[in-house]
């Protein structure tokens, strides 16, 4: 098994399995909403667009989601993983962030199978890639395009914990993530965002809280469809 990772989501990255990360708060909140109940999540890249599929498919779905931390005006719930561990509002979450319903949807146009990677996940992700096979590419979210890193850190603990044929890129994500002593710590290093999220990262930065692995299922539209492996 080769690992890459990609640190920003403008690096074409691919190999058969790709593993999205948008540790604060995306692929966190996506994981937490799938162990909570939700049957799948939506993830579109434009407000419009998941307003439009709330409208379409009515009572059985619920829209969230974030521009720069702050929850869309009118949207029915935001993007925080602490609301997403509450009973599900509707069969579907229909999400669109900054950042990571983006990546989640460029790594479904280059890999053969798309997962999507947290710490609140991380021993059942590991678990799951190594039982799919295949070359990794870990595709951070970055902030807007630019590095970030809380995104390094999750990735350098996801390349640590698979212990494959590491690329220069997956040895430094590895380096990154020695340099905290806690997990906590590490994603409390990210310089982006508005104040206001602490108590969503300390969530953001339990590990192994959860066994589902996000997985990218198909289109529907312009939406990713993602449902839980389990």
């Amino acid at each position: 098994m080769r690992v890459h990772v990609a640190f920003t989501p403008e690096e074409e990255a691919a190999a058969r399995v790709g593993i999205v990360v948008d540790v604060i708060r995306a692929t966190s909140s996506i994981a937490q909403a799938l162990a909570s109940g939700y049957e799948r999540v939506l993830c579109c890249a434009e407000i419009d667009e998941a307003q439009a599929l709330r409208a379409e498919l009515g009572d059985e779905a619920v829209v969230g989601g974030e521009r720069n931390a702050v929850v869309v005006e009118g949207f029915d719930v935001g993007a925080s993983p602490r609301e997403f561990a509450q009973k599900p509002k509707a069969r579907t979450l229909i999400l669109t962030t900054t950042n990571g319903t983006r990546a989640i949807l460029t790594a479904a146009a280059r890999c053969e199978v798309v997962l999507l990677g947290s710490l609140l996940n991380l021993s059942a992700l590991v678990r799951t890639v190594r039982e799919t096979g295949g070359d990794v590419a870990i595709l951070c979210s970055g902030f807007k395009g630019a590095f970030a890193l809380d995104d390094a850190y999750c990735a350098g603990r996801i390349v640590e914990a698979l212990d494959g044929e590491r690329t220069d890129a997956a040895i430094g994500a590895e380096l990154i993530s020695t340099a905290w002593p806690d997990p906590l710590a590490g994603l409390n290093a990210r310089t982006y965002g508005p104040p206001g999220l602490e108590a969503d990262i300390e969530f953001c930065a339990q590990v192994d809280l959860l066994d589902v692995v996000p997985r990218f299922s198909r289109m529907i539209g312009t939406a990713a469809e993602i449902r839980s492996t389990l």
